[in-house]
């Protein structure tokens, strides 16, 4: 791959890459002669020179300032880090038909997504965020979603994080900014099939919006409210993200940007 962006040899640490779209990341980055560093709970087993793995709960400080440590151990320096670890549980503000039940909005179930979506988020970014201020260059990539703009039925913990990504974003970009460093988000629309659209997720949806697992599916499939008139490719945000790391975005900060082919609810 030619590498027109010239971003070979930077060291950029990708949260949650081991599956979907962190997975696609990295390939792409090691395509580019990136060096990269997977902070994942779960090892995909993928084996290359210049790519590490680190295990890392990225709501424990103490993991992730480790893991950081190390990467900067192994490769010299942090130069970006894409947050994309994200949890997403659907669960419905009130039941009715089941109060207090297996599909309504519960104390653990709402930590759990505000703690990774939230917290995981900025320990990480905090941690990454010291390298980049000091050597007064770098960039934080944070994945959104449109569900935060928009809102999500049966999803509203989950939207509700991706909404603060939006917001830490926006503040963070004008933070750091004074110290060269540059912070922009990805939000992806409707990608195609990963294996994180497990039965218990697919089940969960559906429960919360009256539908079959089969309507839920169809759903994915379904393209009419997209102009462009496909789902995305995972190599699509790949590439997204790959531009913001490199010096050809080095004016753009503070924005997310919606890579959903034109989908909007208007």
């Amino acid at each position: 791959m030619t590498d027109w962006l010239n971003i070979a040899g930077k060291t950029v640490i990708v949260t949650g890459a081991s599956s979907g779209i962190g997975e696609a990341i990295v390939e792409e980055l090691l395509e580019l002669g990136v060096k990269v560093a997977n902070f994942d709970l779960a090892d995909n087993g993928k084996k290359a020179e210049n790519l590490l793995f680190q295990k890392v709960d990225v709501t424990s400080r103490r993991q992730v300032e480790t893991a950081v440590g190390a990467v900067v151990g192994r490769f010299g320096t942090v130069d970006a880090l894409i947050n994309n670890a994200g949890i997403n549980i659907p669960r419905l503000l009130i039941d009715p038909k089941d109060p207090h039940g297996q599909y309504e909005l519960d104390d653990d179930t709402f930590e759990k997504i505000t703690l990774i979506n939230q917290k995981g988020l900025y320990l990480v970014s905090q941690a990454v965020g010291r390298i980049l201020v000091a050597k007064k260059k770098g960039v934080i990539i944070n994945m959104a979603s449109e569900a935060g703009l928009e809102g999500s039925e049966g999803q509203s913990a989950y939207a509700a994080t991706k909404a603060a990504v939006y917001s830490y974003t926006r503040s963070w970009a004008k933070e750091l900014g004074k110290y060269g460093v540059r912070v922009v988000g990805i939000a992806p629309g409707i990608m195609e099939a990963t294996g994180l659209r497990t039965l218990a997720y697919e089940e969960a949806l559906g429960y919360t919006r009256g539908k079959t697992v089969d309507e839920i599916r169809a759903g994915y499939a379904s393209t009419s409210t997209t102009p462009i008139g496909r789902s995305g490719k995972l190599k699509e945000v790949a590439d997204l993200a790959a531009y913001y790391i490199s010096d050809r975005s080095s004016y753009i900060t503070g924005i997310t940007t919606n890579i959903a082919g034109g989908k909007t609810r208007g």
